[in-house]
């Protein structure tokens, strides 16, 4: 991993928690993102690592898939009822199933090794916007209960209420069904939920959105086979229907 320096300085005093074996790959990648602005914490197994993810509470958890003790999957399936940041995934399979698996146990993201560098921090900047207040640059929301009738959700407490239920949602999906519920009626394109969610050109072969998508429609009870609240439009993108939720 090339060791070139940003000239886009990250707010001081985030603290990413890098879980990965690899101690050479790890020293470089912790010289990478401190050098970027970054504090960052090393755990070496996966069987430490859930104490260590609880007691730390980092701002964000890059946790890699293969680990010693405990391999990722499990790690982020036990740390989830204790730590609500977000949680980059790193994988060494380019296969969509590790990608799915991933999404479907709380990671936020997730990137393929080896990462390039200037993706990775990338990703995680654009996971650390969206759990960091910007004070200078954050809208003023006038309505933060959009209500459509058995589905409310509330974004500045950040709970979804489904026929009078809580439904717990990662950061990313709760960001994903926000941004569709509030465009409710306009068909958002991949390329738009890529830029507004991460900041990041939709590539044409991440299938992340889709992944979260289907996992929304899971969690809210909608079928994915005839879904009536977040319907596919094809070639175009997703439509959220305010009247599908009745």
């Amino acid at each position: 991993m090339n060791n070139i320096a940003s000239t886009q300085q990250d707010t001081p005093y985030h603290t990413i928690l890098l879980v990965e074996d690899d101690v050479r790959l790890s020293a470089l990648v912790v010289e990478y993102l401190q050098n970027n602005g970054l504090q960052v914490e090393t755990e070496f197994r996966g069987d430490t690592a859930v104490e260590r993810i609880v007691s730390l509470q980092p701002d964000l958890v890059v946790l890699d898939l293969m680990l010693p003790g405990l391999d990722g999957f499990e790690v982020c399936k036990q740390v989830r009822s204790d730590y609500s940041g977000p949680i980059l995934m790193l994988t060494a399979k380019d296969e969509d199933i590790d990608q799915v698996v991933g999404l479907e146990i709380g990671a936020d993201d997730y990137v393929v090794k080896p990462a390039q560098p200037r993706l990775l921090l990338a990703r995680i900047r654009a996971l650390l916007r969206r759990v960091t207040p910007q004070a200078e640059t954050k809208p003023v929301i006038n309505n933060d209960i959009l209500n459509f009738g058995e589905l409310v959700i509330n974004h500045q407490s950040r709970i979804v209420s489904h026929h009078n239920t809580e439904v717990e949602f990662t950061t990313t999906e709760f960001d994903l069904l926000w941004l569709l519920a509030s465009n409710s009626g306009v068909i958002l394109s991949r390329d738009l939920i890529s830029e507004s969610l991460s900041g990041i050109e939709y590539d044409g072969l991440d299938r992340s959105i889709d992944i979260r998508i289907s996992r929304l429609r899971k969690l809210l009870n909608d079928n994915s086979a005839n879904p009536k609240g977040i319907k596919t439009v094809r070639g175009q993108g997703y439509l959220f229907v305010a009247d599908g939720w009745q």
